[in-house]
């Protein structure tokens, strides 16, 4: 039986979504940013947003902050992480350039 209920669990599972969409048009926005491993991590992220979304329900309040914590801890490494790609992308330019 899949029960849905809206509840922080959703929104958790939307945020992830949006991310990892986000990660996956990366290759069609900025192309010298994206990796070919950001296919598999964007897999990951729809499973486990959808895992969310469907048994988030069953969450107790310290294992959805334990979730909580998770989910920003790997979006700040993620962010720092396209943009380091950004910098060592332009410092590449840069020293092809000279």
């Amino acid at each position: 039986m899949i029960n849905i209920g809206f509840g922080p669990n959703i929104i958790l599972g939307i945020v992830i979504i949006i991310a990892v969409l986000g990660l996956y048009f990366l290759r069609t926005i900025k192309y010298d940013l994206s990796r070919d491993i950001d296919i598999f991590f964007t897999t990951l992220g729809l499973i486990y947003s959808s895992i969310l979304i469907i048994h988030g329900w069953r969450l107790d309040p310290i294992l959805l902050f334990g979730q909580i914590l998770i989910i920003v801890t790997l979006l700040s490494i993620g962010w720092e992480n396209i943009r380091l790609r950004g910098l060592v992308s332009k410092n590449h330019q840069f020293l092809n350039d000279d």
